[in-house]
């Protein structure tokens, strides 16, 4: 069985991936596994909804039709728990739902209670049968889905992969930091909402302030680990998925960064509790995890022989081309809205100067095709370097198309690099990456 995945999937525009010539191929080789997966970046409600005031950086909304055209392209698996699934609200979100139900989509990640987020799908073919299930650890607070109770309703929204965060700082450093807070009064603060019920105290040895913590160590560092209940419960149904699929996919949208060997913060290194979460997903029974959100690469590792990619960066990047904004956007970009969409995007970057359309990291991305033998172990991958034409005009880049030559082989090399820490290496077979399991 051949299983294809990709990144973020942010469609706006036709993709035409049958007719046209130059991402044709590229789409020919989706259209040839036998089950693809992909990030549904982008929800479609129509520009329907409440826009959020909390958003994902841009509100992504976008007409339904957008779904046809990726399953056109060739996908099956759609994830959907994203930092961008409720930009326009629970009422967005519940008119996204109902056009992937509407056409039979099989997606993943969000619902009308957290039980129905968490759960995974289920694609079917001759060849066996693919499960996925999707998480996300970006998002705005309340996103998250709830469950029901005997007496009240849940909450809609996205399958939460939370994650405590705690700041290590050294011991002259959290000195002056407990001296800050008992100058502000904030000690006295968090004592009285402690009386009144509304606080706990911090764990012994953690300063709070206004809800960030800070623990005493050799070293400055971000400490992150996956919340015990998310673990739990994301792992019960992936070893559900494992009893009643061949292939268990586990998809995470996360933004979050980790650290270099040296201890420097990097763009390109995953989270800490994002490595602790996909190991363990391993162990539960998934066969691949793949994260996306940051819109780069990151590396892969092969863990007890199984793959994480930790990113999958872009896939489809069309996010310019978003036809109306909602007022919080204009005003998060700092912009009248007298201006038109396409020029709020162009003021953000000053015209290309800065952000995405500056780096070509974000323009940069992989499609690995897994090889899967009839007891269901990986038996090989290859790897192909994929261009989203950073340089070309806004209307046409974003569309993926296989990049040959010597971008081709800059991917490649630039992956390469990125798996190295992992122990991970390959063999270049005719501008792919080639691994073969023993």
């Amino acid at each position: 069985m051949k299983v294809c995945l990709t990144g973020d999937s942010i469609v706006l525009r036709r993709l035409n991936t049958g007719v046209d010539p130059v991402c044709a191929p590229l789409f020919d080789m989706i259209r040839d596994c036998d089950a693809s997966f992909t990030n549904l970046e982008i929800m479609p409600s129509d520009f329907q909804g409440d826009p959020a005031l909390d958003h994902g950086g841009s509100h992504f909304s976008a007409h339904p039709w957008i779904l046809d055209e990726l399953c056109d392209a060739g996908f099956d698996l759609f994830a959907a728990a994203t930092n961008h699934c409720l930009d326009y609200g629970i009422s967005g979100l519940r008119i996204a739902i109902e056009e992937l139900k509407k056409r039979e989509i099989l997606y993943s990640g969000v619902g009308l209670t957290l039980e129905e987020a968490r759960r995974p799908a289920y694609f079917s073919h001759p060849k066996g049968t693919v499960s996925m299930l999707s998480c996300c650890s970006t998002f705005a607070r309340g996103q998250e889905a709830a469950d029901q109770t005997r007496s009240m309703q849940g909450r809609p929204g996205l399958n939460p992969l939370h994650f405590s965060t705690t700041y290590q700082v050294r011991p002259e450093e959290l000195s002056v930091l407990q001296q800050i807070s008992a100058g502000l009064g904030l000690e006295k603060i968090k004592q009285e909402q402690i009386k009144l019920g509304f606080g706990y105290p911090a764990p012994e040895g953690t300063l709070t302030l206004d809800g960030t913590r800070f623990v005493e160590g050799s070293a400055t560092r971000i400490l992150t680990t996956p919340n015990a209940r998310d673990l739990e419960e994301i792992g019960r149904w992936v070893r559900e998925a494992r009893v009643v699929s061949d292939v268990v996919i586990v998809s995470v949208h996360t933004h979050e960064v980790g650290y270099d060997a040296d201890g420097t913060i990097s763009w390109e290194k995953p989270g800490e509790f994002l490595e602790v979460f996909a190991r363990d997903a391993i162990d539960q029974g998934a066969d691949i995890v793949v994260c996306h959100g940051q819109h780069l690469l990151k590396g892969m590792e092969l863990y007890k022989g199984k793959p994480i990619f930790y990113s999958l960066g872009n896939f489809i990047g069309q996010n310019e081309l978003v036809d109306m904004l909602p007022e919080d956007s204009y005003t998060f970009y700092k912009v009248s809205t007298d201006v038109t969409p396409h020029q709020v995007y162009k003021t953000r970057t000053l015209n290309d100067k800065k952000g995405f359309p500056a780096d070509r990291r974000f323009w940069e991305t992989l499609l690995p095709i897994c090889k899967f033998a009839e007891d269901g172990t990986l038996s090989s991958m290859e790897i192909h370097p994929v261009s989203l034409g950073l340089g070309k005009s806004a209307h046409t880049r974003g569309l993926p198309f296989l990049a040959e030559g010597e971008e081709g082989e800059s991917i490649l090399s630039r992956f390469e690099s990125l798996c190295a820490p992992y122990g991970v290496s390959f063999t270049r077979d005719k501008g792919k990456l080639i691994l073969k399991q023993e």
